[in-house]
């Protein structure tokens, strides 16, 4: 069988720096996202109360998970021809950036290490919103 034959799978490789500029719209459309994912007919709607506000109260701690639980790898190749998702996972997370910093570095082709600032200085290890699918 040739290579053109064959399922191929790729992965892709995306860093992306947001800025928030305005934390209530940013929080409030994750609270009516949670909300509707917890109705009759949500993703969620067989998920207890205490997970529900469990998701609220962490949006409501957090920009970088109230994005999190906003952003769909799904929605980013659901238009795309010819592939399907196969797999995805996403994080985030508060970082300190500066683009004239020194430390911004992009890793090499290959390199399992971060992508991105080598040291945010947050204190925070753990990114938020992870979800395969």
């Amino acid at each position: 069988m040739s290579t053109s034959e064959t399922t191929a799978f790729v992965r892709l490789r995306v860093e992306m720096v947001l800025q928030i500029t305005d934390p209530d719209a940013l929080t409030g459309t994750a609270l009516e996202s949670i909300a509707a994912d917890f109705t009759a007919s949500g993703p969620a709607a067989d998920e207890s109360a205490e997970e529900r506000t469990h998701a609220e109260e962490t949006v409501r701690e957090d920009g970088a998970e109230a994005l999190a639980s906003l952003i769909d790898p799904f929605d980013l190749v659901a238009q795309v021809p010819g592939v399907e998702l196969a797999q995805a996972s996403w994080s985030s997370e508060t970082i300190d950036y500066d683009p004239d910093a020194e430390d911004w570095t992009a890793g090499e082709d290959g390199d399992e290490a971060y992508y991105g600032i080598e040291d945010n200085q947050t204190g925070d290890e753990e990114g938020g919103g992870a979800t395969v699918r």
